[in-house]
């Protein structure tokens, strides 16, 4: 695999981020499945458009393996997806931080998102690694929800 090259998000993007979000090794959900829950191409591509969904995507050969995408307005981890073959080498660590470092530049302390509380899941100890903690409630698929805290600022 080429160079991975990171770069924020196009409303074009959409597409091939639906499709990757089919080939997961881990929590893959379908273009059939992500329309049930409201979520089409046109409905994501009109929220990055609007500047509702800060993200950034993650490029090999000029093609998309990877992405993630924040909510501008709440702070939320919406989701981290990486081809398998993208597994373990730093790109969803590098994808992470740079929208979490988007949403704090839009005035975030606090982010938060849903993950599986399996610890066999790879995104368990994923984002505990990270720095990311266990809230003690669970969201409306069932998941556990991790929140992380930017520390404050010393001058």
């Amino acid at each position: 695999m080429s160079a991975i090259i990171y770069r924020a998000a196009r409303p074009e993007d959409v597409p091939a981020c639906v499709v990757i979000r089919g080939q997961t090794r881990e929590n893959a959900i379908s273009e059939a499945r992500l329309n049930e829950l409201g979520i089409t191409r046109e409905s994501w591509a009109q929220s990055v458009r609007a500047g509702e969904l800060p993200a950034v995507v993650a490029e090999a050969d000029g093609c998309i393996v990877g992405y993630c995408f924040g909510d501008a307005e709440s702070g939320e981890i919406v989701v981290l997806a990486l081809l398998p073959d993208c597994e373990g080498i730093g790109v969803g660590k590098t994808l992470l931080a740079q929208v979490m470092a988007m949403l704090r530049d839009a005035g975030h302390q606090r982010l938060f998102l849903g993950c599986s509380s399996d610890p066999a899941a790879r995104s368990h100890g994923f984002y505990r690694y990270l720095g990311w903690v266990s809230t003690g409630e669970v969201d409306k698929y069932g998941d556990e929800m991790l929140e992380y805290v930017f520390p404050a600022e010393t001058v």
